[in-house]
């Protein structure tokens, strides 16, 4: 019986990271990230006909996109809640002319973080987006829009609109509890705060350590060398990044 020949993986990954101030943006293999504003009123089309005015299609094979939302077996399951509408049932294949792996935008960055066993990822930013990687296995997860005190969500806590109302004396503790608790209650190994807020804390809470942004490029490519984005081999784990000074 003659053995099924293995398409050969794209070289060229566009990773798009989308978040609700800025979409990120870099081609693996180039060190340069370019980024633009995005905000509450960016929709699909927008996003991608401003990405092709900086990375022409003959510089990539495929595309990596980081959604800040529910994305359910490589589809999106649900409009943003940050950005604009217009993102549920959108063709971006068809839109860039090349393949497309969509993931959500916290589980994109948490490949990129992991250092094996289990792991909470949880970036803060805009709002607070979380996910598990057990031993490999990549669980996205929509904890920021659950309750959590006072008749708000966690993101209404330790997001911007957290960091907005309490000032940041009071969000950093706030950090610490929710952190503390989400890491008891889901028994992980250790924690990684991702997203651009995680580093107006001061200390970090037991058994954490930040992030860097550039684990979301690292996770675009990663999600290209395997056949299923959620189920991650050993050998593409990623090393702890050093805290900056």
């Amino acid at each position: 019986m003659a053995t099924k020949k293995k398409t050969p993986r794209p070289r060229r990954i566009l990773v798009l990271d989308v978040g609700g101030s800025h979409v990120k943006l870099r081609v693996s293999g180039h060190r340069k990230e370019q980024r633009f504003v995005s905000g509450p009123k960016l929709t699909a089309a927008q996003m991608v006909e401003k990405v092709l005015e900086l990375v022409d299609r003959s510089e990539f094979d495929a595309v990596s996109i980081g959604y800040p939302g529910l994305v359910f077996r490589g589809r999106i399951a649900a409009e943003p809640f940050n950005l604009g509408r217009g993102w549920l049932g959108f063709d971006f294949e068809a839109a860039f002319g090349r393949p497309v792996r969509l993931i959500n935008d916290a589980a994109m960055q948490a490949v990129g973080s992991y250092t094996g066993g289990r792991m909470l990822f949880l970036g803060l930013g805009t709002g607070m987006g979380a996910t598990l990687i057990l031993d490999g296995i990549v669980e996205p997860m929509e904890l920021g829009h659950l309750p959590y005190k006072g008749g708000r969500t966690f993101e209404d806590h330790v997001g911007e609109r957290g960091l907005e109302r309490l000032g940041k004396k009071k969000w950093r503790k706030v950090v610490t509890q929710v952190v503390e608790h989400l890491s008891r209650a889901l028994e992980v190994d250790y924690v990684v705060l991702g997203g651009g807020n995680a580093r107006k804390l001061k200390e970090l809470p037991p058994m954490t350590r930040l992030g860097d942004n550039s684990n979301a490029m690292a996770g675009g490519r990663i999600i290209w060398e395997m056949d299923n984005p959620l189920h991650l081999d050993p050998k593409y784990r990623a090393r702890p990044q050093p805290p900056k000074s």
